[in-house]
This record gives structure tokens, C-alpha cells and sequence, in this order.
């Protein structure tokens, strides 16, 4: 097989060295993904007339809603054999630090974060946001699901640099060979999804700039569940299995968290009487 048709991937996963800190690129690409979107959804706030103090809490509602959603949907979903066989595991499924065989701890940062949990725990965080400002719940989800995209395509992004999640062996001439896994060329499968979601944010950004008057209805919340989920599926067809339980299942992980929410995606696109009980706009 001629190598030189691939892409050779061996980066370093670190960015850089702070004295005894080190801040990798995954943690990085998770900050500027969490930044564009918080960008973007002041911009819409501004553009919908929503007072400015009611976004201010915003971003620190989802922020903590992502991270310990997507943390524990890792540890609980994918290594619950692990995390909750003792005290020290499930400390190190709270904090981002790894206890060491001489009774020390070294600080880790996350390594583990799940995108189906990151989505969950972004649901109950707005959820929460919404009792305490007293906005419209379906107005704020529409307006995440827009900019959400910008922070689950530089969340696969890092899952690249880590050259983690990877796909299944191939011959695509567009294959990578993730050196740090083995010498086989493989579907960059986090490329992919990367590539989907930075195609929904110009999708949806153009929506809304054609009908704004759908915010509030559920519809975007709707599309944005429906086609990253959707999406997530079939990609999920070129990835290697994640843990070895997932080898007895007739789908993957990834593909069976997946599809509850693409029904739900599905029923807010649809609309009708029970999204108008829920406190849907229109």
C-alpha cells in the first residue's frame, strides 16, 4: 500500500507549555469553538432586541451545562466500568486530574467529553437560564441551535489533533494514517463531522437571515437536532468502535444515543398544538 497517497497525522496533541501547566489543543479548540458561538449569539440577541443583562448570564449557563453534560456522558455512556468501580475514579470522572500508581495525582484537563451528553446538559442548563430570566425557552433554543455549529466543528477539530475517534481502515484517497494508532489509513472521520457542522452554520445563519420570524417556533432547534444527529449516524458507519462493548451491538454508540434525538429534532421542525402548550411562539 503506497503511503504517500495519505495524509501522515502525528501532531503533537500538546499546544503549549505553561511552567508546570500544559494546554492542549483539544481544551483550545473547545475554548474558541465556545467563543465564536458566544460571539454570534450576542450579535443575534442584539438583532432581536433582547436586553443585553439577560445575555450576560448566558454563556456561563451553557458553558457549565456543556462541560459537565459532555463529562459525564463520557464517563457514564462509554467507560462506566472504569469511573464507577472506585472513589478515585469517580473523583477523576468530577475533576480533570489522573491519581498515579505512587498515590500522587497529576492535573490532566478533561480527556473525555461526549458530545450526546455536551447536548443534554445544554438542554437543562437553558432550561434553568430560562426560569430565571423568564425569556421564551424556544427563542433561546432556536438562537443556540444557529451558533452551536461554530463550537461542535472545532470540538471534532480537536478530536483530530488528538487523532482520537478515528475511522475505520480504507483506500479513500483522502485517507489519514494516524501514526500515533497504527500505519493503516483510515477515514478522518472527525473531518467529516467537522466539515458537517461548518456547513450548517452557513445553512442556518442563511435561514434566519431569509426568516427570522421562525425564531421562537422551535423550528431551528428542530433542524439543528435533526441534521447534526442525522449526520452523526451515518458518519458514525466510518468509525472504529469507541470501547469494546459497543462490538455486541447492532449499532454503535454514537448512533443509538443519536437517534432520540433526531425524533425530537423531527416533532419541533413538525410543529403543532403540543409545541404551542410547551410556549412555542407561533
Amino acid at each position: 500500500m503506497n503511503n504517500l497517497l495519505y495524509v501522515l497525522w502525528n501532531p503533537s496533541p500538546d499546544m503549549m507549555h505553561i511552567g508546570p501547566l500544559t494546554l492542549h489543543w483539544y481544551s483550545m479548540c473547545w475554548l474558541i469553538g465556545l467563543l465564536g458561538a458566544y460571539l454570534l449569539m450576542k450579535h443575534l440577541y442584539k438583532q432581536q432586541h433582547i436586553k443585553e443583562e439577560l445575555f450576560e448570564p448566558l454563556f456561563l449557563y451553557c458553558f457549565v451545562g456543556i462541560l459537565i453534560g459532555a463529562r459525564l456522558g463520557h464517563c457514564l455512556f462509554y467507560q462506566p466500568d472504569y469511573f464507577l468501580s472506585s472513589g478515585k475514579h469517580i473523583v477523576e470522572m468530577l475533576l480533570p486530574i489522573h491519581f498515579l500508581a505512587d498515590g500522587g495525582w497529576r492535573f490532566t484537563g478533561y480527556e473525555g467529553l461526549a458530545s450526546h451528553g455536551g447536548t443534554l446538559g445544554l438542554m437543562i442548563a437553558l432550561w434553568l437560564y430560562c426560569r430565571k430570566t423568564k425569556l421564551n425557552i424556544w427563542r433561546v433554543l432556536d438562537n443556540i441551535a444557529i451558533v452551536t455549529p461554530i463550537t461542535a466543528c472545532f470540538i471534532r477539530l480537536g478530536n483530530l489533533m488528538n487523532s482520537e475517534i478515528i475511522g475505520k481502515v480504507t483506500d479513500v484517497p483522502w485517507a489519514f494514517i494516524f501514526e500515533k494508532v497504527d500505519t493503516a489509513p483510515r477515514h478522518p472521520g472527525q473531518l467529516y463531522e467537522a466539515i458537517v457542522y461548518a456547513l450548517l452554520l452557513v445553512i442556518g445563519y442563511a435561514l434566519y437571515r431569509k426568516y427570522p420570524q421562525k425564531v421562537g417556533t422551535g423550528f431551528y432547534f428542530g433542524l439543528c437536532l435533526t441534521y447534526i444527529f442525522t449526520a452523526r449516524f451515518f458518519i458514525e458507519f466510518t468509525k472504529d468502535i469507541q470501547v469494546a462493548f459497543e462490538a455486541s451491538l447492532p449499532l454503535d454508540m454514537g448512533q443509538l444515543l443519536s437517534l432520540p434525538f433526531i425524533a425530537i429534532g423531527i416533532a419541533c421542525m413538525a410543529g403543532g398544538k403540543w409545541m404551542k402548550r410547551l410556549g412555542s411562539e407561533k
